[in-house]
């Protein structure tokens, strides 16, 4: 088995097809489908189930794809085992980060970056944390910035993460605006502006209504905080946003407590971080560890 037969058999597996695998790799589809058949031409076994329109494995193919990730894995460890602590910073680097990262967070982060490190390029990819997770497990990234999520699987690793404190809000003219304090049943009586039901924060929210055994309306769920806190600001509902949202758009509510979830930066266990990736994540660690919970940016 060569790495190149491995890396075009995960890719199809990945990508769901032979034309969009060869886009990937660059390659032609005649040639990925090659590096296929030479790879079970060696095991001597069908990987691929060919007969339906969409990629099936076969029983050999689900037992070779995890230990095909496995070397992959162990050849990109030697790659970067082997390059010098003292070799100045080149190459490409893969991130990833949620859309609230990539606006809140990223460009402070990426303006030292690429300043102490300009023969970097970065390949930036954002999206939902939980693509992210389901990007990352594909190899398709070394770190992804996301909200951390307490149903993590195992062989992610959490190298760094930090308190993201968030406060109960509605817009300027609503008509909880006025009272002081407000509880979980007064917002019980309004709708809810929330993310999926899927997310951390979704989820944060429910339970404390659940436990309180009071009903959550949730309306027009979205992901992208940005629209929600638009939303809220415009008196469609109450919401819950990070603190460092915050502005005169929004009105903050006294419930007597506070919610916080928890963001940070992953990897995968067993793959080790190429010397570009340890220098962003000291940037993340002096940007975001050493500043009080929710500060803004200077």
């Amino acid at each position: 088995m060569d790495s190149n037969s491995l890396r075009a058999f995960l890719t199809i597996v990945d990508q769901g097809s032979f034309s969009e695998a060869a886009e990937v790799l660059h390659l032609t589809q005649p040639a990925i489908s090659k590096r296929l058949a030479t790879l079970e031409h060696q095991l001597g076994t069908t990987l691929i189930d060919r007969s339906h329109r969409q990629i099936r494995l076969t029983e050999a193919g689900t037992r070779l794809l995890p230990h095909a990730r496995l070397i992959l894995d162990e050849i990109h460890n030697a790659r970067v085992s082997l390059s010098p602590d003292n070799e100045a910073l080149a190459g490409e680097l893969q991130i990833i980060a949620s859309h609230h990262i990539g606006l809140h967070h990223l460009p402070n982060w990426l303006r030292r970056f690429t300043v102490d490190h300009p023969d970097v390029k970065l390949n930036l990819q954002f999206m939902e944390s939980d693509a992210a997770y389901a990007q990352m497990r594909k190899r398709k990234a070394e770190l992804a910035f996301v909200t951390l999520s307490d149903s993590m699987e195992s062989h992610f690793m959490v190298y760094e993460q930090w308190a993201d404190p968030m406060a109960f809000v509605t817009g300027p003219d609503h008509e909880l605006t006025s009272q002081n304090p407000v509880t979980l049943s007064d917002l019980a009586r309004y709708p809810a502006l929330l993310p999926d039901t899927t997310t951390a924060t979704y989820r944060t929210v429910s339970r404390l209504f659940l436990e309180a055994n009071l009903p959550l309306q949730q309306q027009i769920p979205t992901n992208y905080l940005e629209t929600i806190k638009m939303m809220t600001s415009v008196g469609l509902g109450w919401s819950v946003l990070p603190i460092r949202m915050l502005d005169n758009s929004v009105h903050r509510l006294d419930l007597g407590f506070s919610v916080s979830r928890v963001l940070g930066a992953i990897g995968l266990s067993g793959r080790r971080l190429s010397l570009a990736a340890q220098a962003l994540l000291a940037i993340v660690r002096e940007e975001e560890l050493n500043k009080g919970p929710g500060q803004k940016p200077d």
